[in-house]
């Protein structure tokens, strides 16, 4: 389990920019699976990535391998 969320670091600071902007975004998976879709929301375990077809996926962080905007 991650720790506490917090808003200070780099990479939620990264995260909350790409939902503030809508930004759409690719997120490669441990499995090697790739998603593609804008974040919607994140917290400290998980983010929620909207695909093409308005469908929310939830991913936990310990499964992205990397994350790159498009």
């Amino acid at each position: 389990m991650a720790s506490e969320f917090d808003p200070a670091l780099p990479s939620i600071r990264q995260i909350q920019t790409l939902i503030k902007q809508a930004n759409t975004v690719e997120l490669k998976l441990v499995s090697g699976d790739l998603l593609t879709g804008k974040i919607s929301w994140q917290d400290q375990n998980c983010l929620c990535l909207v695909d093409e077809n308005n469908q929310p996926i939830t991913v936990w962080r310990s499964a992205i391998a990397y994350l790159k905007p498009r």
